[in-house]
Order: C-alpha cells, then sequence, then structure tokens
C-alpha cells in the first residue's frame, strides 16, 4: 500500500487537473487531439471520436493537446500511422483553439487549476456531509514555539521556556512542530540533545522524553516520547462543522477558500523567511506523507490528497510563465492590447519560467535527499 497510496494520489490530481482543461475545450467547441496521463510512450489507450485517450511511461505529469495550440499547427491534421499529414478543413480550422476568443481561451486555461480546487471543495463537503469536521491549520501551527511548559515534566527540569523556538535535535535542523513532535515521539526512554532559540541567544539542552502510551489510529496501545510542551497558538485553526446539505456546501466552499489562504500565507512565508525553504518537500515527500497519512485512516489520506491538491491549483495559477497562470497573462494582455504578445518575449519568458521550475525541483530533490539521509 506504500507504492500505490501516492500512485492513486499523484494519478488522481493530474487526471483531474486535465479534465477540467478538457472539458471546458470541449464546451468551448475546440477540438481536442489526445487526452494524456503521463508523459513519453504510450503504454495503453486508444481513440475514441476525434480524441485519443492514453497512459503513458511516465507518470510525472498530463497533457491535453489541442488542435491549434501551437504555433502553425493549424494548417494541417497530424496523419495516423504512416500516413502523411492531411490540410485541415474548414470546419477544423473554426475549431482550433487560436482561433477561438480570448475569453474562451482563459476559461479553457483556467479550469484546470479550478478543478483541482474543485477536488478539495468535493473532499470536504464529503466530510461535512458524512459528520467529519473539516479543520484548516494556520500559518502559525508550523513554527515550533513553545506556548506552555507543564509542570513536572522533563520540558520542565529541563529549563525549557515558554516563548522558546526549537531550532535542533539531536543536530538536526527542526523547521516545523510537526517535525518536533515526529522526532521526540520516537525517542520514549532516550536521551535528546535539542537546541532553542531564546530572544538572541541559542541554548543546548539534553532532555529524556517521557515514556507515554497511547492508542495509535488502528485501536492499538503504542508507545511514545512526550517533553510536555504545549504549542504556542497565535492564531486557532478554522473548524467547521456542519449539519445538513446546505451546511455541508457552505462550510466545505468556506474551508476550500481558508484552505487557499493558508497555502498563499505559506508561499508568502517562504518568501519573507518566516517558513524556511527546508519545509518545502518534492515526490520523495508525497510519497512518504501519502504513504503515511494512508496508514493513519482513509479521512487523513484524503485530507492530505486534499491540500495537495490546493497546492497544486493556487501555485498554478501564478503568473510564472510556463504555468497556467502564465499563459492567462498573456492571453489577457492579448484582450487587452488586442493583439497576441510578441512571440520572442513569450518564447524568452517561457525559457525564465523553465528555469525557475527547474530550480524549484532542485531545491526540493535536495530537500527530500537530506531528509532520507537524516
Amino acid at each position: 500500500m506504500s507504492i500505490i497510496a501516492p500512485i492513486i494520489l499523484l494519478g488522481i490530481l493530474i487526471f483531474v487537473h486535465e479534465l477540467g482543461h478538457f472539458i471546458f475545450a470541449k464546451l468551448m467547441g475546440v477540438k481536442v487531439l489526445k487526452f494524456s496521463l503521463g508523459f513519453g510512450r504510450k503504454l495503453i489507450g486508444g481513440k475514441i471520436g476525434e480524441t485519443e485517450y492514453q497512459v503513458a511511461m511516465l507518470p510525472i505529469g498530463g497533457y491535453v493537446k489541442m488542435f491549434g495550440e501551437e504555433s502553425g499547427e493549424e494548417m494541417h491534421i497530424t496523419g495516423e500511422g504512416d500516413e502523411a499529414p492531411m490540410p485541415a478543413s474548414e470546419e477544423d480550422l473554426k475549431r482550433a483553439f487560436s482561433a477561438q476568443p480570448v475569453w474562451k481561451r482563459i476559461v479553457i486555461v483556467l479550469s484546470g487549476p479550478m478543478f483541482n480546487i474543485l477536488l478539495t471543495f468535493v473532499i470536504f463537503a464529503g466530510f461535512l456531509g458524512v459528520g467529519l469536521p473539516v479543520v484548516v491549520p494556520t500559518l502559525d501551527d508550523i513554527a515550533p514555539e513553545v506556548g506552555e511548559v507543564i509542570a513536572n515534566t522533563p520540558a520542565a527540569m529541563a529549563g525549557i521556556q515558554a516563548d522558546d523556538v526549537f531550532t535542533e535535535v539531536d543536530g538536526k535542523p527542526i523547521d516545523s512542530w510537526f517535525g518536533l513532535v515526529d522526532k521526540i515521539s520516537k525517542k520514549p526512554g532516550e536521551h535528546v540533545s535539542l537546541k532553542v532559540k531564546r530572544g538572541d541567544k541559542t541554548i543546548a539542552l539534553d532532555i529524556v522524553p517521557e515514556k507515554t502510551e497511547v492508542k495509535d489510529s488502528k485501536g492499538d496501545t503504542v508507545t511514545i516520547g512526550r517533553i510536555g510542551v504545549v504549542k504556542k497558538v497565535l492564531k486557532p485553526p478554522f473548524v467547521v462543522e456542519a449539519n445538513g446539505l446546505m451546511e455541508s456546501i457552505n462550510g466545505a466552499a468556506a474551508a476550500t477558500w481558508k484552505l487557499s489562504v493558508s497555502v498563499l500565507d505559506i508561499l508568502k512565508g517562504l518568501v519573507t523567511g518566516k517558513v524556511s525553504f527546508r519545509t518545502m518537500g518534492g515526490p520523495v515527500t508525497i510519497v512518504h506523507e501519502s504513504s503515511k497519512a494512508v496508514s493513519l485512516g482513509i479521512s487523513y489520506y484524503l485530507f492530505f490528497m486534499a491540500f495537495i491538491s490546493t497546492n497544486l491549483g493556487v501555485i498554478n495559477l501564478f503568473p510564472i510563465p510556463i504555468l497556467d497562470g502564465g499563459h492567462i497573462v498573456f492571453l489577457a494582455y492579448e484582450g487587452i492590447a488586442r493583439k497576441p504578445a510578441n512571440e520572442k518575449l513569450v518564447e524568452t519568458a517561457q525559457k525564465v519560467g523553465l528555469v525557475l521550475l527547474l530550480m524549484l525541483i532542485v531545491l526540493v530533490t535536495y530537500n527530500d535527499i537530506f531528509r532520507l539521509f537524516s
């Protein structure tokens, strides 16, 4: 299940994103040539009507290929097999992506990210519909800052104080409260070296987490380590509960909006330095966390899916060339200026966007490798 869970999660997110582009391309009358899950060589698939559907070898994304999407493509239709390309008919030319009004093209591009956010709404509505509350954490939930030290606990005896910020556990950097809890819980009765930031000072402390028996998600008794600190909460998490269909729909919409804003807050925190770049994760982190989530139960797994789906939707809306948001910017310019953006400018911008994307991939891959070895 540890391998299947992330494959299913990523497959659903990719499918939903591309389904948004596909459905609205069809609704807007654009001819869709191919719907692909994955890139590279086709594994399975076939043609239904005018569209070829396939699952490709590299499961790192997907795409919807629309007629007339690329420059010059509206001049011909690619033949099947060894057939030579054929001139496009008058009807095909009318159905080319590039022949559509700007507003239609913006809707088609926008629909991919919006379907990812819609998936989050559907998951949250399902939770509320069966009586489960939806809890959306705030940015303040990330920082490993102490709000209260419980008396007569290892933390109190070690001299930990309120407002201390944990920075290291056994020589390994700590960037979040979740990371702190994860490491401490695995050390019941064992010696642990800590570093905390107190004002302008960094203080080294030694502590032995006390053994505590708790019930896991399966109802089994397990022993974990606890030191007796309570997290500092500046803003409580956003909690939604509902009774009835309308409350579930309204609550799901509010929770989806709040989670989208939280994603933006985290991205803003990365830029301002409030959130460390080490908290970012790539494919390895997604595989690890989705496997851990499914082991805790289907509700944890679905919430993790909603969180990743919202991230994918929000980030894709950023006005960065190569992302959907970047395409929307160029289309908006075309609508205002009444002419397409300069091709060389678009090409240069896309190259810059690709470089930025590759830099991000390198960063999250480094973080993944760092987590594996630490």
